[in-house]
């Protein structure tokens, strides 16, 4: 394949929402999302304070630096879905648990100011393109025969995330008294969906190897 092509979608299979919450895929899926928009919801509830705590700015200076920033949301969207196309979208999921494992990990411990921006700013990215890639995911694994109700059934990963996230980084900032101390509890979770990350190549691999011996059996028998 000539460089600067996007690749061809894996059309792995065609299932129907019912079918496809019956696979080990759907959960990996459902589980990386679920720990991408936990983190991500987390880090965007305890941003301001945690620039506070980490580059020693003001509340109201922290306040604007998360507001500027939080469009990144919105072109992570953009941008890591136009990635997806050209990378695939299981090395795009890999390296956003690579990049924020090493982020959460070393964030605070940073005290430069505009090393903490890039960080936090690669983090919005991360959280908003997990968003904007995963329809287009769902295609690859499960077929568009029933993509609007698989992804409606792969969302619920997000309304709980939506509630665990907060929950969490105001249970640790309790337990350890810092809200850097939740980044490593958060990175662990990362190390998790990149474990995950890996399956789904497992995953990918063994159906791709399925459908070519079907393949060879079909020409074997036409010949």
């Amino acid at each position: 394949m000539k460089a600067g092509k996007a690749k061809p979608s894996l059309d792995l299979a065609q299932l129907t929402a019912n079918e496809a919450v019956k696979t080990r895929r759907f959960w990996y899926l459902w589980f990386m999302l679920f720990i991408n928009v936990t983190c991500g919801i987390a880090v965007l509830a305890v941003a301001k304070p945690l620039a506070v705590e980490s580059i020693g700015i003001s509340q109201a200076a922290a306040a604007a630096l998360v507001g500027a920033i939080g469009v990144f949301n919105g072109l992570g969207r953009i941008g890591w879905a136009s990635a997806s196309d050209y990378i695939g979208r299981p090395n795009t999921y890999t390296a956003f648990f690579v990049l924020q494992i090493l982020i959460f990990f070393l964030l605070p411990n940073v005290s430069i100011k505009w090393l903490f921006v890039v960080m936090l700013t690669i983090v919005y990215t991360c959280y908003g393109g997990g968003f904007a890639c995963i329809p287009a995911y769902i295609g690859d694994l499960f077929g568009t025969k029933q993509l609007g109700a698989i992804h409606g059934y792969i969302l619920t990963a997000w309304a709980a995330a939506g509630l665990v996230g907060p929950m969490f980084a105001a249970y640790i900032k309790d337990t350890t008294g810092s809200y850097e101390g939740s980044l490593a509890f958060f990175g662990g979770l990362f190390v998790i969906a990149f474990i995950i990350s890996l399956l789904v190549r497992i995953d990918i691999r063994r159906l791709r190897a399925q459908h070519e011996q079907i393949a060879y059996v079909s020409a074997a028998k036409e010949s």
